[in-house]
């Protein structure tokens, strides 16, 4: 069983994304780098050197790889840069059919979304959607959509500006500065374990048995 699968960051077997992710470095425990972005660059630039030997001429399987490449990249980083708990494949409770890429949980404003997307064409919509469904269940919830393509990020935020994109507060390069000053600011949060959530609560409930002992 590889590193990953023992972080339950991959579940089950090894699948081929995970095994590209292992031929790149020994161990992304013992890699260099100055920065969180110049972290990212090391890792997509081996990748990108290795894409089409490991991934064949199939442009939609290569971009299937190329998103959980960079998914397993970015939730390395947080566990190098100590940024714990992580939750990957996240379910939220009343944000029914959502799945996100990768979440955190602040004690001050609850869930911290972390969507990766190597380029967003269309996409960011998908995203902001997701995100204004965390929003209406968790106000002060943070969305994040982070990318590779720094012009796809500049393109959103303008969107963002402008009013047409309203759920998500953020698009981020992740080989850019951007991305570091996310990092420095997600280590200032009061992350934890996500509460358990108890559907209804009341100190005064009836139940059968309380009505049986009765009689």
């Amino acid at each position: 069983m590889g590193i990953l699968q023992e972080l339950n960051i991959v579940r089950g077997k090894n699948t081929l994304a995970s095994n590209i992710f292992y031929k790149l470095f020994p161990s992304f425990l013992t890699i260099k780098y100055s920065s969180p972005s110049d972290y990212v660059s090391q890792y997509w630039d081996s990748y990108l050197k290795i894409q089409n030997q490991e991934c064949g001429n199939n442009n939609q399987r290569k971009r299937g790889i190329n998103g959980k490449i960079f998914e397993y990249i970015i939730a390395t980083l947080l566990i190098r840069e100590n940024i714990f708990p992580i939750f990957i494949e996240a379910k939220v409770a009343f944000v029914p059919n959502i799945k996100y890429d990768l979440m955190l949980y602040s004690t001050d404003g609850g869930p911290i979304s972390l969507s990766a997307k190597t380029s967003f064409r269309e996409r960011y919509k998908q995203a902001d959607l997701e995100a204004i469904s965390l929003k209406y269940v968790h106000r002060k919830s943070l969305s994040y959509l982070i990318t590779l393509s720094e012009e796809d990020a500049i393109s959103v935020n303008k969107k963002q500006k402008q009013g047409d994109v309203i759920g998500l507060d953020r698009a981020i390069c992740a080989t850019t500065p951007e991305f570091d000053k996310l990092i420095s600011e997600l280590k200032t949060y009061n992350l934890t374990e996500a509460p358990n959530i108890n559907v209804i609560t009341s100190s005064q409930i009836i139940t059968k048995k309380n009505v049986s002992s009765l009689e």
